[in-house]
C-alpha cells in the first residue's frame, strides 16, 4: 500500500500577539524577529545589565554586563586565532558558568558553536568535533581547566535569520549527525517558548538541570531565560538541591523525565521534613528523542509526585528532536489528557505544524511530522540522511502517533 501524507492543521487559538505568517513554503514564520540571536541577547544585556545572568552553585555568579563583557573578550581572542564568520568553534566543556562565557564567546565571534557533551565518549566527541570540520576548540571536556581565549572585547553583529547559527548532534552514538540550525529556527524556538511557558520579565529564577550541550537545554531553557531577563541557576552538584531551591530563590525547574525521577524521592523526604517548595511556579518536564523512554508506568507517577512535591507550580510537559530545535509539543497539567501521561506527546505549540506519514495516516495513525520555523532545513554535511528524513518541508521524526480530533498527539504503544 502506498504511503500518505496527511496534513493536521492547527485546532487550538494560538495568542493573540503571535505575528505568524505563511511562507511561500507553506511553513508558518514570525514576522518581527531580530536579525540574529546575538542582537536579541545585546539588547537584554542593556536592558537587564545589573541583573544575575548565570549563578553556579559553588562556582562564579555573572551579571547580564559582567557575561557579556567576559563572552566578548573570548570572542577577541578568538579572532586573534583567526576563527571568524561561520567557521565552527566546539564548545567541550562541563555544564557551568564557563560553557555559557565559552558560547557565547563563540556566537559573538561570529562562528557556529558546535555543541560537544562532555559526557561524549573520547572517540564519539572526536568524530563530532571531525565530522563538523571544527576550526577551534573550546575546553577539552573531561573537566579541564584551560584557559579560554582573550583578547580585546570583539563582536560580530552581521548574521541574517538564515545564516547557520548553532550545530547539535543527535544522540550520542557513532550515528549521530549534525543538525544545522539557523538564526530563525533558534530566535523561533525562544519566542515559542517564552510564549507557551508564560515566562515573565520580573526576574525568573530558572535552576536548568538539563544538559547544556543539547538543543533541550541550551536552545529550550538557557536561550529563553536570557530572553526574558532571568537568572539561569546551575547546580553541577544535585545534592545540595534543597539548598539551592530555598537559597537562590528558584521559581522554576527544569529537567528530563530522567533526572526528575532520580531527584524526586529525596526532594520528598526533605519536604516531610519542612522545606518549603510553594514558591516554585513552574515546571519543565522536557522529554526528547535522545533519552531513554520510561517505561508506560512511570510518568503517570511522575506527574503525581511533581504534583505533590510542587503544589503551587503550573507543569509543562515539553517534547521535541533536536531536528525541530527541542521543541515541537506541549501539555500543561490542566489539560484533562494529561493524566494519562503514559502516552500523551502533547498539542502543538508556536508555528509547528504536523502531518502523518503512513497507509493509516487519513485516520489519525502513522509516523510523526513536522514543519515549522524552528525546523532544521537539513544535516550537516549529509545529503542522503537530508533526503531520508524530509518530505519537501516536512521532517520524519520516527515517532509512531495517533492525533486526535482537537489535535492532541498520543505515542502509540507497541503492542
Amino acid at each position: 500500500m502506498s504511503q500518505l501524507l496527511v496534513e493536521y492543521p492547527l485546532t487550538r487559538p494560538q495568542p493573540c500577539d503571535n505575528p505568524l505568517a505563511r511562507g511561500a513554503d507553506g511553513v508558518l514564520r514570525y514576522g518581527n524577529l531580530t536579525p540574529a540571536l546575538t542582537e536579541l541577547l545585546d539588547l537584554q544585556v542593556h536592558a537587564f545589565a545589573a541583573r544575575e545572568a548565570v549563578v553556579e552553585i559553588g562556582g562564579p555568579r555573572l551579571t547580564y554586563r559582567e557575561l557579556w563583557h567576559s563572552a566578548s573578550r573570548i570572542a577577541g581572542g578568538l579572532q586573534e586565532h583567526g576563527i571568524g564568520f561561520g567557521d565552527r568553534v566546539a564548545v567541550h566543556m562541563p555544564a557551568g558558568a564557563r560553557w555559557v562565557q565559552a558560547f557565547l564567546g563563540a556566537l559573538l565571534s561570529g562562528a557556529v558553536p558546535v555543541l560537544v557533551p562532555d559526557g561524549l565518549p573520547a572517540e564519539l566527541a572526536e568524530r563530532v568535533i571531525a565530522d563538523s570540520n571544527t576550526d577551534f576548540v573550546l575546553g577539552t571536556g573531561g573537566g579541564s581547566d584551560a584557559p579560554l581565549p582573550d583578547g580585546a572585547a570583539f563582536i560580530d553583529d552581521g548574521a541574517g535569520l538564515g545564516d547557520l547559527a548553532l550545530l547539535c548532534y543527535t544522540s550520542g552514538t557513532a550515528a549521530s549527525m549534525g543538525v544545522e540550525l539557523t538564526n530563525e529556527n533558534l530566535l523561533s524556538a525562544i519566542r515559542s517558548v517564552v510564549e507557551a511557558l508564560e515566562l515573565p520579565t520580573d526576574g525568573l529564577r530558572n535552576l536548568l538541570l538539563l544538559p547544556l550541550a543539547h538543543a533541550s537545554g541550551c536552545v529550550d531553557q538557557l536561550l529563553p531565560t536570557f530572553a526574558v531577563g532571568g537568572t539561569v541557576v546551575l547546580a553541577p552538584d544535585t545534592r545540595r538541591l534543597a539548598e539551592t531551591l530555598v537559597a537562590e530563590r528558584i521559581d522554576m525547574v527544569s529537567a528530563t523525565p530522567r533526572v526528575f525521577t532520580r531527584l524526586l524521592p529525596g526532594l520528598a523526604k526533605l519536604r516531610a521534613d519542612g522545606l518549603h517548595t510553594e514558591g516554585i511556579a513552574r515546571i519543565s518536564n522536557a522529554g526528547h528523542r535522545g533519552e531513554r523512554a520510561l517505561t508506560p508506568s512511570e510518568p503517570a507517577i511522575l506527574a503525581a509526585a511533581l504534583r505533590e512535591l510542587f503544589p503551587a507550580a503550573r507543569r509543562w510537559s515539553v517534547w521535541g528532536a533536536t531536528e525541530t530545535s527541542g521543541i515541537g509539543l506541549a501539555v500543561d497539567d490542566d489539560t484533562p489528557a494529561a493524566s494519562c501521561a503514559d502516552t500523551v506527546l502533547g498539542f502543538p505549540f508556536g508555528g509547528t505544524e504536523l502531518a502523518l506519514w503512513g497507509p493509516k495516516a487519513s485516520a489519525g495513525h502513522g509516523e510523526l511530522l513536522c514543519r515549522g520555523p524552528n525546523v532544521t532545513r537539513r544535516y550537516w554535511n549529509n545529503p542522503k540522511s537530508t533526503a531520508d528524513r524530509f518530505t519537501g518541508s516536512w521532517f520524519h521524526t520516527g515517532d509512531q502517533v495517533t492525533i486526535a480530533a482537537d489535535g492532541l498527539v498520543r505515542r502509540d504503544l507497541p503492542e
